[in-house]
């Protein structure tokens, strides 16, 4: 039993050995995600707010 404890220990040792380096990666990926966002609501943003404006007025009848 011990012989099968300290191989599953060490393959979890191996398994989050090789997760550590990627973080800078999926932070990399996060703060690119955010760019693009803020990128695509500054230029679509007022074209929507039109759409919205208009599509509400239709359906008051205002």
């Amino acid at each position: 039993m011990k012989k099968i404890t300290a191989g599953l220990c060490r393959r979890l040792d191996d398994l989050t050995d090789d997760e550590r380096g990627d973080v800078p990666g999926w932070v990399l990926v996060t703060l690119m995600t955010a760019g693009l966002v803020v990128v695509i609501w500054a230029l679509a943003g007022p074209a929507l707010s039109n759409l919205f404006e208009q599509a509400i007025a239709r359906v008051s009848g205002f």
